[in-house]
């Protein structure tokens, strides 16, 4: 069953075919958030929303969307993204759901780059 969280124009939704969260104003795809679920664990490895539509909170709606559905499974999450990752620092709320992992020392490096969310 499809999630969905929809906020002003900004409609959130489910694509497992896909593997990720996407981002839509009206039919536009406006971003997505990656995902991989194996077992109890989920991945984010990206967060990507369209130039266009940057500094509308578009990523931040992407990650609390991916994260509530995480909780919602009973799933540990794995940021590996450095937007999760900054966001669940901002949300410490979120902070239960990661796994820690051996070796693990502080920031991640995560992915990013042009056209990629700050938000």
């Amino acid at each position: 069953m499809p999630t969905a969280a929809t906020n002003s124009q900004v409609t959130i939704t489910d694509s497992p075919a896909h593997g990720r969260f996407e981002a839509r104003i009206g039919s536009t795809l406006t971003g997505f958030t990656d995902y991989v679920r194996d077992d109890d664990l989920v991945t984010y490895p990206r967060v990507v929303v369209s130039r266009p539509f940057l500094g509308r909170g578009i990523g931040d709606r992407l990650v609390r969307t991916a994260l509530d559905d995480a909780r919602r499974r009973g799933l540990r999450v794995r940021p590996a993204c450095s937007f999760v990752e900054q966001w669940i620092v901002m949300h410490p709320e979120y902070r239960d759901l990661v796994v820690e992992e051996a070796g693990e020392g502080g920031s991640g490096s995560g992915s990013g780059g042009a056209g990629r969310v700050g938000g």
